[in-house]
């Protein structure tokens, strides 16, 4: 990742949760983003399996109301970051049985977003004082959206 995108990564937290993050913290979080959208992405096959499709659409994603505010929260604070140039490179899927749609696919910036608010936000709620997310901080909060998603 280019110093100009750490740079935009560091800005995202800090709007998002007043959270300092740092080069250190961006394989935790590729690792988290990869996960999450996998995760969304069988879950939407499994859909578009069970309504005879071979194509997965952005109706089958399995995206919950707070999601979606995550996401609505994700392109307000995307308009001074500009962060979506990087989320669209980090926006890859294994294979899968069905294949995403393009416009499935070009949604897949702003769902990493608002999963990447909801990850920095959930940091606050566990560790309200939290400045500098450590390994067993973002552990825990990988943990719970494991639990969740």
């Amino acid at each position: 990742m280019t110093v100009m995108s750490i740079v935009r990564f560091e800005r995202f937290f800090r709007a998002a949760a007043g959270l300092n993050v740092d080069k250190n913290d961006l394989k935790r979080y590729s690792d988290f983003v990869d996960a999450k959208l996998y995760d969304l992405l069988t879950v939407a096959q499994a859909t578009a399996k069970a309504n005879g499709r071979d194509i997965i659409r952005t109706c089958d994603l399995p995206i919950t109301k707070g999601l979606q505010e995550s996401i609505h929260h994700f392109q307000k604070i995307d308009q001074e970051v500009e962060l979506t140039p990087i989320l669209e490179q980090l926006a890859t899927h294994p294979a899968l049985d069905r294949t995403p749609d393009e416009e499935t696919e070009a949604a897949y910036p702003d769902i990493i977003g608002g999963l990447s608010v909801a990850l920095a936000q959930s940091f606050k709620i566990l560790y309200p004082d939290l400045k500098n997310p450590q390994t067993q901080h973002w552990d825990e909060a990988r943990a719970v959206f494991d639990l969740l998603l």
